[in-house]
Formats: structure tokens, sequence, C-alpha cells
């Protein structure tokens, strides 16, 4: 996204794809200090993080929709989601929905698939 209104960083995505990004001794690329948030602790370094990313989260939710972090782990996704969550200030809404074969003789066959499934954008459920 930022690559987008940023012409110098969408260079430099460029060279770093293109294998042209200048390397130190170890043939490591040097990330620049501006693009690196430093590690204090995990609490702390995960509230710079949100702050630099979502800098006005509390006020516009819609500053979701622009802007991503991206992480390795799908554990750690679930993780970093619902340290989010956690900072919206409006009241939460549940909505309840059922996840039921519209055939009832299919039901036993999909049932435990359906379980199983966790989509993007909706928190995990427990099963009773």
């Amino acid at each position: 996204m930022r690559a987008k209104t940023d012409p110098a960083f969408c260079d430099y995505l460029l060279r770093i794809g293109n294998g042209q990004e200048q390397v130190n001794s170890a043939n490591k690329i040097e990330i620049s200090d501006s693009l690196v948030i430093p590690y204090t602790t995990e609490k702390e370094s995960l509230d710079k993080l949100f702050t630099a990313t979502y800098s006005n989260l509390e006020s516009n939710l819609a500053c979701t929709d622009s802007r991503v972090i991206l992480t390795k782990k799908n554990d750690f996704v679930d993780e970093i989601n619902d340290m989010l969550i956690d900072r919206f200030t409006r009241k939460s809404k549940t909505y309840i929905g059922t996840d039921e074969a519209i055939e009832f003789n299919s039901q036993t066959q999909f049932e435990d698939l359906l379980h199983t499934l966790n989509p993007p954008g909706l928190p995990l459920t427990n099963y009773v």
C-alpha cells in the first residue's frame, strides 16, 4: 500500500526484489532505521508498531482498510488481531450464526469440517 504513494519506498522494494539492493559483509540487506521499530519488550514494541501503523485507530476504523501488519506465522496473526480488537473503544456486538448443511442428511458428513473452519476476519469460535 505504501508503495502506491511513496516512490522512494517502491524503488527500495524493487531493488530488494531484483537483487540489486546493497548488502553488508555478511551478505545481508540492512534495513533503514526509519523502517525499524526497536525491540524493548513485546508489549511495548507491539504498541509502537500499532501506533505507527494505525495512528488514529480509536477515531477512524477506516484506517484499517488500507494498512496491514504482516507476520510469518498464523498463530501470531490471531494474537495481533486480538490485541488490536482490544484497542477498539466502541461497544462490541455479538452475532449468532449457525453452521448447518442445507440438507439434513448431509449434516453429519460436513459438521466436523464446518467446525474446523476459521474464516479470515472472523473471531475464532468455540463449539460446544
